[in-house]
């Protein structure tokens, strides 16, 4: 369950990190922003400052600015990372003049296409600068956050192109289980995009906005789930393929309905390549999660510290709730089998990912 924050935490740590760049080494992204929002999400502001000071030596400073993004030239700076800060400075403009959802509604439609860029990081610091908004008063903090994350997405704007596109499967676990990973697993992300040919076709003929929504919230129970015995193909990339659909979805109350369909169809793509680039050749048996609560599943991803393993267990938790209000089970996900099987997929990433120093 999202909680509102009335302690402020989550303006005080924007604040904070704003001075810093959305990425480092060129390559990297800064998490701190969504772990920040993930955390006070998960009713727990307390830890969000000790955490931000165990990840401040990976932050950059902000990159400088090249020339100014105008609504004349901005298709000729997209997808180029030296602007990063040109772009984020024009959504800083744009959203003090306009309202932020009137902004995302023209904008989301131009990034939705390029939300492989920065391995679908950019599209999840949306998201969840989105449910801040959605969650409480659109602050000056996280009006920038919203800013920052635009900004970076069209920096780093990134399309799936050439794709042979194949029946899949009627549901979406089953959609994921007929992804054919790609041959060649050298390189990272950008290397195994180029190698995705082939991909099965899944939910294409969902127009109504409504079924957009469930099937896309089907898109993020399956691919968490799936982690739970997939995930040793790649501990820390495999976790995108439920938390970029997930943004997605977060993002979705935000939007004109008319654009619920098309976040499903970018979503389902996003998600099964991702799979492909990083499917282990065979799964392992799924381990049952217990006896665990809503409030020590945050507890665990916390103590590990890694960002990844943070950001999804916050999918996690949303996936569980889903199962309880569906009836199968509690929000805490404890009886609830969809519930019990996305905190296996948290427990099983906590036991893969490197803890945060």
């Amino acid at each position: 369950m999202d909680i509102t924050d009335t302690s402020g935490v989550l303006d005080e740590a924007l604040e904070r990190l704003h001075v810093a760049g959305p990425e480092r080494l060129g390559r990297l992204t800064n998490h701190a922003p969504m772990v920040a929002e993930a955390l006070v999400a998960r009713g727990r502001p307390d830890a969000v400052h000790r955490w931000l000071d165990r990840y401040e030596e990976r932050l950059e400073e902000f990159p400088a600015a090249v020339a100014p993004v105008t609504d004349a030239d901005w298709t000729a700076a997209l997808g180029d990372p030296r602007r990063a800060a040109d772009w984020i400075a024009h959504f800083g403009r744009t959203l003090s003049e306009h309202d932020w959802r009137s902004v995302l509604a023209t904008w989301w439609p131009r990034l939705l296409p390029g939300m492989y860029g920065g391995s679908t990081h950019p599209v999840i610091r949306v998201g969840h600068a989105v449910r801040a908004l959605l969650r409480g008063d659109a602050s000056e903090p996280r009006l920038t956050e919203l800013a920052h994350g635009l900004g970076y997405w069209a920096a780093r704007h990134h399309p799936l192109a050439g794709i042979i596109w194949f029946p899949g499967a009627p549901h979406a676990a089953a959609g994921l289980h007929a992804v054919p990973p790609i041959r060649d697993l050298a390189g990272g992300f950008p290397a195994r995009l180029a190698r995705v040919e082939r991909l099965p076709v899944w939910a294409v003929d969902v127009t109504e906005p409504g079924t957009a929504r469930d099937r896309l919230a089907e898109l993020v129970r399956a691919a968490t789930h799936r982690y739970a015995t997939h995930g040793h193909g790649e501990a820390t990339m495999l976790v995108h393929a439920a938390t970029a659909p997930s943004a997605v979805l977060r993002t979705l109350p935000a939007l004109p309905r008319a654009l619920w369909a098309p976040s499903l169809h970018a979503a389902w793509a996003a998600s099964a390549a991702v799979t492909a680039m990083y499917a282990p050749a065979e799964a392992v048996p799924y381990v049952p999660a217990g006896h665990v609560a809503a409030g020590e599943l945050i507890e665990r991803a916390v103590a590990h510290g890694d960002e990844h393993v943070i950001k999804f267990a916050d999918t996690a938790l949303d996936v569980a709730g889903e199962a309880g209000e569906s009836g199968e089970g509690s929000e805490s996900g404890e009886g609830s089998e969809g519930g019990e099987q996305a905190y296996a997929a948290v427990l099983r990433a906590i036991e893969l990912g490197e803890p945060l120093a």
